[in-house]
């Protein structure tokens, strides 16, 4: 049963759905979007009661041209409001794919996208802003937990 009292006011939620992707060499996949200063992972925003999961996976999709089933979460990053609206962001394991994998990143115009790129892990500190740096040490530090929908696996 629905309490209208839980449904008269619903907060906001602002989801981050972020994805790593590594390549066999172990480098990062990074976007460079042309609204930040730095790269970041390739993700945004999740629409209304759409799965965090999913969120990534299309958003990897369209900025990368890379088709990926994200089952794991490597980190949870809780952004308070400064220059941006506070977030909660997801980091989901991309896996690692061939060193040759193709990325198709739309016009720039169209995504606000100037590029993606593998970076090696040495160059993260020199390429992304600290917070992201901070972010993506996390999340490569290797600990995984399952993705639930409802307490069931996604797997």
């Amino acid at each position: 049963m629905r309490d209208p009292r839980l449904l008269a006011k619903p907060p906001v939620t602002r989801l981050g759905c972020l994805v790593l992707v590594r390549n066999r060499r172990g480098e990062v996949l990074l976007v460079d979007p042309d609204y930040m200063d730095g790269m970041i992972l390739p993700g945004g925003a999740a629409n209304t009661n759409e799965p965090p999961h999913r969120a990534a996976a299309r958003h990897l999709h369209a900025e990368t041209g890379l088709n990926l089933r994200l089952t794991h979460l490597l980190a949870v990053d809780f952004t308070p409001a400064d220059r941006y609206l506070e977030r909660l962001n997801l980091v989901f394991d991309g896996g690692t794919v061939r060193d040759d994998t193709p990325l198709t990143v739309p016009p720039q115009h169209r995504s606000g996208l100037l590029g993606a790129r593998f970076v090696p892990v040495r160059e993260l500190p020199d390429v992304t802003a600290p917070a992201q740096y901070a972010r993506l040490a996390e999340a490569l530090a290797n600990r995984t937990l399952p993705v639930l929908l409802h307490g069931q696996r996604t797997a």
